[in-house]
């Protein structure tokens, strides 16, 4: 794992950033704090028994390092016929009163947003980080996928039930993928799945892209910082497994008539013949019969070049949305035009409830398919009404992620205005003229790890030296001079 980091000079800086995110929030009107009720509600409600126990599968947690809200653990076993993949997701169903105050508020929220200096979480923390958290050492109500797939990794069958389980370990990526490195054998079945389900992606046409994330850092003296963090080969595996999950949960709804799909519709024609063209002007041998995800599949996000050529290629995934069918005053059966076209498959999102709202609904949607029995009724109610809800959150949390990187970004070059810097051309704005400013596009700087608006001699993916010309924390804004 790659990174490289760096942190802003002074406290004032990071007093001027808080003050900059603040603002920020104001400004997306994000929620600042439950209400009385809410809270009185989470803090109170006690789960349903449950007839299930699953205690004895030793599931663990794999999360990023300090992450308390444990939405998922996994345990994958062998069998004669392949293999079996337990998946135990937080039970936050048992939690949420529908039509509650509680209940009320996650529809407002839609999403965990993060930042730097707070976060603001979808349900409150006596929930999603006490309670219903998938803690080590601590029994919890559970939702538990049982999937079964054969040597080769596809589908040959699974159930859902809640249950009572206990996770055995909460572990970091870092310390999952040291695990196999190591040998681990109930780990190493993690890889081997993972690997499986990944060929199985390609051989769909599905494609996932391992660009390196931009990751802000806090210190102990409450400063911010950023790092490029390249993923782990683990990171792949674990979200197949989610991805697994994902598939099997759209297959019962479609079976059942009844549902919610996350859906993408297949890329733009004129996207990809733009692609390929970037793919030449960077050298990048793309054969005529190849997809993109097998030239995706190739790429090594390390190299400038090929770097540059999967930030274009995120263009190609826009317009994700959510399907609901079979709910209250909607037409029966699936819509025709439904799948995800990066995963290559009908998918629904069915396994981070703690930190995404449409998950509690579909997780009861296949609870109900698998057990013979009516779906509830305040699933049915609130169907029709979701996409829309999870549209006008899913829009917040992204100008909400983009508003926070800005700000640091704008902090970490605010002292080094007039500064030359090292970096590469990821981005070019065709539309935009070759005037006296020359063209617009964005640099990703090497150090700090700083992608930003550009303007000047831009050609996509190579190495320049770009001037600091603009720096504003308040105004979020960035802007490099090249050439």
């Amino acid at each position: 794992m790659s990174t490289r980091s760096l942190h802003l000079a002074s406290s004032a800086d990071a007093d001027e950033v808080v003050r900059a995110l603040t603002a920020l929030r104001s400004e997306l009107r994000v929620p600042a704090r439950f209400s009385a009720e809410a809270l009185a509600e989470a803090r109170s409600v006690t789960p349903q028994p449950v007839d299930t126990d699953f205690r004895d599968i030793p599931f663990v947690t794999i999360d990023p390092p300090g992450s308390l809200d444990l939405d998922q653990a996994v345990h994958v076993a062998a069998t004669s016929a392949g293999f079996v993949v337990h998946y135990a997701i937080a039970d936050v169903a048992s939690f949420v009163a529908p039509g509650g105050a509680l209940d009320l508020e996650t529809h407002e929220r839609g999403t965990t947003l993060y930042g730097p200096d707070t976060r603001i979480p979808l349900h409150p923390l006596e929930l999603s980080e006490g309670s219903a958290s998938l803690l080590p050492g601590v029994d919890r109500p559970a939702v538990v996928w049982r999937i079964e797939v054969d040597e080769g990794g596809e589908i040959i069958d699974g159930v859902v039930r809640r249950g009572l389980v206990r996770s055995r370990e909460q572990l970091t990526y870092a310390q999952a993928q040291e695990r196999i490195n190591a040998g681990s054998p109930e780990l190493g079945l993690l890889r081997t799945v993972g690997e499986l389900r990944q060929r199985c992606e390609r051989e769909r046409g599905g494609v996932s892209l391992d660009v390196p994330e931009q990751e802000i850092t806090t210190s102990p003296d409450g400063s911010f910082g950023l790092k490029l963090r390249s993923t782990l080969p683990v990171e792949g595996w674990n979200a197949q497994i989610s991805l697994l999950t994902g598939i099997f949960a759209a297959r019962m709804m479609r079976a059942g008539g009844v549902g919610i799909f996350r859906a993408l519709p297949p890329a733009d024609p004129r996207d990809l013949a733009r692609l390929r063209h970037t793919a030449r002007a960077l050298g990048i041998v793309w054969a005529p019969e190849a997809g993109y995800g097998d030239v995706l599949a190739t790429v090594n996000s390390t190299h400038p070049r090929e770097a540059a050529f999967l930030a274009e290629a995120t263009t190609l995934f826009r317009g994700a949305s959510y399907v609901a069918f079979g709910g209250f005053g909607q037409a029966p059966g699936v819509p025709a035009a439904a799948a995800h076209a990066a995963i290559a498959a009908e998918y629904a999102h069915v396994t981070a409830p703690l930190r995404r709202l449409v998950d509690r609904y579909g997780t009861e949607v296949c609870l109900a398919l698998d057990a013979g029995k009516d779906v509830p009724e305040w699933v049915l109610s609130a169907l029709g009404d979701l996409p829309e809800t999870m549209a006008r959150t899913g829009r917040r949390a992204s100008a909400y992620d983009r508003g926070v990187l800005d700000v640091v970004e704008a902090a970490l070059l605010s002292t080094r205005i007039g500064e030359s810097l090292g970096g590469v051309v990821v981005d070019v704005d065709d539309r935009s003229r070759q005037g006296r400013r020359g063209r617009r596009g964005q640099v990703a700087l090497a150090e700090p790890p700083v992608r930003a608006r550009a303007e000047g001699e831009l050609a996509l993916g190579e190495v320049v030296q770009a001037t600091v010309a603009e720096a504003s924390i308040a105004d979020r804004r960035v802007m490099l001079r090249v050439g």
